[in-house]
């Protein structure tokens, strides 16, 4: 039996939240790893919280699974300890009501007992055959080609079970457990191999960051920088809206939850299987598969000569870096051609393509259209926008006006997971120009212009909007006089109207067509969020007609409002 005494530090904090009453510990139904170890899933008990309850103290660690059995001592140094319960504890938290006045604590655990991927190979061939193709499998070799095979403080990662018993302990006593393989992320499962109709030894399935953190991090900061992401946590509200009401999971976890987009993928109802465990960011597996390497054709391969539609500029990219053929693993692929949106009503396997961009797997219009009357677009038509085949023109042209950057190779991940200055580009931000200077002699210039640009034009068809509904309106539409300037909304005005109501469902039959159009288009732009960035040429000619059907509607009225709009503008 294996025991975890907290470090000194720990007591004091323990002992100190215990008589302040802080820090109330939220519920959760269902425990993930919170921390990050090297290795992975810990392998022995560590402790990761401890909080003041209505009745107690609440305290909560981790470990791999089984059983289970916290002490109590007042006296770290003479004891004793004393068992509260049996050792029958599953959950890795309990709430402990029979305290003394200056309470420590420490935690009992199954013993790690390691097998390695030979004995999971047994049962579980369909997974490991694949593993063993994947960088992780090859983590002993690649820190044995640097002769740091011998390094303390590198093994953890590279190995199985380093420093505890029966883990890793040299190449040549147990070249079994060289290399991360499965109990890195699971646990330790001999246990299990040796009894596996036995539910309360079963490994972990986790899928929290923190497991890859514990050896991604430090001087490789992947997780550090996915932390700091809009990636590494649930949208409030979103989370919310999905604890209200349940059916929500399905619709909105499958971009918001990465728990829901993963049960998906594997053909559940997450609506029903993660009813309580849907607060799950979209973490390394959701985007990773740790099972297996993927094979993508890469549709930019060579020198691409690209012709914009709108510009008439023809420009020469070189795209080198992946080949024709490219290997990786991620579940879907890094570029794609093909427009692609994903509503909250499609059923998800009828629509659900792997070979499309894996960042515009989310990050599309999600099948917004100019005739939607209750909200305005989602804040996600990034792929559409590149590949310019969102909102409504002037012309009546169906869109499809890509934008140059959307034949990089690698598109999203081009400019957003740059790797200069030691990043490993999970932040998602555009933190460096370096891959720009491929093209532009001064990107950083050339998106001040853009930018600018745009959030000009932007402000400019919104006062059009807002000029419409103020002066047009009262004599045109006098039915939609009563929502003063929100008259050109949607019943839930978008991010440029804060604070007020659109006209009421029924209400918005009575906003003409082209202030819909031109709405719809203003938004897409402004939640495209990259200011022409991303497709400059695109963001004018959507704002130009959106302009131009504002002042169509004007001008249709300026006779009976006696109104000259040149003199506003």
């Amino acid at each position: 039996m294996k025991y975890l005494t907290v470090s000194k530090n720990f007591l004091a904090l323990a002992w100190m939240i215990l008589c302040a009453g802080l820090f109330p510990l939220a519920a959760q139904t269902v425990t993930h790893q919170t921390i990050i170890r090297p290795g992975g899933v810990p392998g022995i008990p560590v402790m990761t919280g401890i909080a003041q309850a209505s009745n107690g103290v609440a305290i909560s660690w981790d470990g791999p699974s089984g059983y289970y059995q916290v002490l109590q001592s007042s006296n770290t140094m003479q004891g004793p300890w004393i068992a509260m319960g049996k050792a029958t504890n599953l959950n890795r938290s309990a709430t402990i009501t029979t305290l003394y006045s200056n309470a420590f604590f420490r935690v009992s655990g199954p013993a790690p007992k390691y097998a390695g991927l030979k004995v999971c190979i047994t049962c579980h061939s369909s997974v490991c055959q694949y593993v063993t193709n994947t960088p992780h499998a090859n983590a002993y070799s690649a820190l044995a080609s640097i002769h740091q095979e011998q390094n303390a403080s590198c093994l953890p990662c590279h190995t199985v079970g380093y420093g505890l018993p029966t883990g890793f302990v040299n190449i040549t006593n147990t070249p079994q457990l060289a290399g991360v393989q499965c109990e890195n992320c699971h646990g330790p499962a001999a246990k299990h191999a040796a009894t596996p109709d036995d539910p309360t030894v079963i490994p972990r399935v986790e899928l929290a960051a923190q497991v890859c953190g514990g050896c991604h991090s430090g001087h490789q900061p992947t997780f550090e920088e996915w932390s700091s992401s809009g990636h590494g946590a649930v949208v409030p509200h979103v989370a919310s809206t999905m604890a209200a009401n349940t059916n929500y999971i399905s619709s909105c976890g499958r971009c918001h939850s990465g728990s829901a987009r993963l049960a998906l993928l594997g053909g559940q109802n997450p609506s029903v299987t993660m009813a309580h465990d849907f607060n799950v960011a979209i973490t390394c597996a959701v985007c990773h598969n740790p099972h297996a390497q993927s094979v993508w054709t890469n549709s930019f391969n060579g020198v691409i000569s690209f012709t914009n539609t709108l510009t008439g500029g023809v420009t020469l990219i070189t795209n080198n870096t992946l080949g024709a053929v490219y290997t990786n693993q991620l579940r879907n692929a890094l570029a794609s051609t093909g427009d692609y949106v994903l509503s909250s009503s499609d059923v998800f396997t009828n629509v659900y393509n792997p070979n499309i961009n894996i960042c515009g797997q989310c990050h599309n219009d999600r099948g917004a259209a100019w005739s939607d009357t209750t909200r305005s677009p989602h804040h996600s038509p990034q792929y559409n926008m590149l590949l310019g085949s969102a909102g409504e023109l002037l012309t009546g042209t169906t869109p499809g006006l890509p934008a140059t950057h959307s034949r990089l190779e690698r598109q999203c991940a081009s400019c957003h997971m740059q790797t200069a200055n030691g990043s490993t580009g999970h932040a998602f931000e555009v933190a460096t120009y370096q891959v720009c200077m491929n093209c532009h002699t001064d990107p950083a210039g050339l998106v001040r212009l853009a930018t600018n640009s745009i959030a000009s034009q932007i402000q400019l068809t919104k006062s059009y909007l807002d000029y419409w509904a103020t002066n047009t309106v009262p004599v045109a539409i006098p039915g939609l006089q009563k929502y003063g300037v929100y008259a050109w909304e949607y019943t839930t005005p978008g991010d440029l109207s804060p604070g007020g109501s659109g006209p009421s469902a029924a209400d918005q039959s009575l906003v003409p067509d082209e202030i819909k159009k031109a709405r719809f288009d203003l938004y897409l732009v402004l939640y495209d969020g990259s200011y022409g960035v991303h497709n400059a040429p695109y963001d004018v000619e959507l704002l130009q007609s959106a302009n131009a059907w504002v002042l169509g509607q004007i001008t249709i009225n300026l006779t009976s409002n006696v109104l000259y709009v040149q003199s506003l503008f």
